[in-house]
């Protein structure tokens, strides 16, 4: 594994006031939370501290940027990376191995990016309150405001380095193209906006643009009932990630989890080990919360508005009183093969939701998901090779 970059880190963001000796803020050290180096990884990391501070007061935090092994390489695709394997390991497993060896004490994750499957001696501390799950669509500004996936003219090309994404669209709107888009977030929005730009639209995650408070650039919110699409296993939700034998950080993430958002996203996350899928397998998932007001993308229940649209305030419905339902399908890489199926019902724990997204796996398969996925397995193991014999070929030659 190649070493990660710890990179000019802000100062401690809370420091020992001058001449307190005896203060709770000396009897222990600072908990090192560990992030990504992008600015949204890191508007995330600070969420989190501050929902750490509020609920554990008596202790200092410092956010520790890394540039991970995913975040160097921009330009070569996801499959050659990871060469076959998992590549959600290209955002998580240097972070990992930091947090192993204590230099961090917790590790803040899109939970969209972590393996199902952690190191044995690490686990989610928690899970936090979801941000909206769904994707996104964003229009090149030489397009009339107004349009949407369904209206983009004949060949346009969306900008996407997700498989999932583009395979889902494939299946709807055979007549659009996609390209490979990487970068973070300020990085694809100039590459849509420049004026030679290929890309007549891209799609990103809607959490990640209201979280940077970029959500006035989004032209279409896409589900299940508005696009045709499913999002990523975990998308929205942050997980904080913990060695198992650190007690303390038990503790302290315990009082900030989210119970709606685990058991949402542990039905999510069991399914897809089951299915034994990664980042860059075309897996998309819906759940959504029924009972009282009625149904709602995410993780909460709806929500009656009043004339300005301003959501109003009113008793939520106990988890526990209302059902989860979980929507799934896999497609294969050109969309020309799909399986889906939806089911609901009452999850009491987090083990209960688990074992609902392990049978809606196992009903995926039946119906044909296996073969799906297999077929794509051995496509990506060819183009990895296609791709490195290339590769090798060009640096022969120069």
């Amino acid at each position: 594994m190649a070493s990660a970059t710890v990179t000019d880190a802000p100062a401690p963001t809370t420091t020992n006031p001058q001449g307190l000796n005896t203060s709770a803020t000396t009897q222990f050290p600072p908990i090192n939370i560990g992030t990504r180096n992008s600015v949204l990884a890191q508007i995330q990391a600070r969420a989190v501290e501050s929902q750490l501070k509020k609920a554990n007061p008596e202790r200092t935090y410092n956010i520790c940027p890394v540039v991970v092994q995913g975040d160097r390489d921009k330009i070569t695709p996801l499959q050659q990376l990871s060469q076959g394997e998992n590549a959600k390991s290209l955002w998580t497993g240097e972070l990992e191995s930091m947090l192993e060896s204590g230099d961090l004490d917790i590790i803040v994750h899109c939970l969209k990016d972590m393996p199902t499957h952690l190191p044995d001696h690490l686990e989610i501390g928690a899970i936090l309150e979801r941000e909206d799950p769904r994707d996104a669509l964003l229009i090149s500004p030489r397009l009339p405001k107004e349009t949407t996936l369904a209206t983009l003219p004949q060949g346009a090309t969306i900008g996407t380095s997700s498989v999932r994404r583009a395979a889902i669209l494939r299946k709807l709107f055979p007549h659009l193209k996609f390209a490979d888009l990487r970068g973070n977030v300020g990085t694809r929005l100039g590459k849509l906006d420049a004026q030679d730009s290929p890309y007549s639209a891209i799609i990103l995650a809607a959490a990640g643009l209201k979280r940077m408070g970029l959500d006035n650039r989004i032209t279409q919110y896409l589900s299940s009932t508005n696009g045709g699409m499913l999002h990523a296993v975990g998308q929205g939700a942050l997980g904080l990630e913990i060695r198992k034998s650190d007690e303390a950080m038990k503790e302290m993430t315990r009082k900030i989890h989210c119970e709606r958002t685990t058991r949402a996203c542990s039905a999510e996350r069991a399914l897809l080990r089951t299915l034994q899928g990664g980042c860059s397998v075309p897996i998309g998932v819906e759940t959504s919360w029924r009972g009282g007001k009625g149904l709602a993308i995410g993780t909460q229940p709806a929500k009656d508005y009043d004339k300005h649209g301003n959501a109003l305030e009113e008793e939520e419905p106990d988890v526990d009183d209302q059902e989860l339902a979980l929507r799934a399908l896999v497609v294969s890489v050109d969309g020309t093969e799909c399986v889906e199926y939806e089911t609901t019902r009452k999850v009491r724990s987090a083990e209960e939701a688990e074992e609902m997204g392990r049978e809606v796996a196992k009903a995926l398969i039946e119906k044909g998901a296996d073969k799906i996925l297999d077929k794509i397995h051995v496509e990506k193991k060819w183009d990895a090779k296609k791709q490195l014999e290339e590769l090798q070929a060009k640096a022969g030659s120069s």
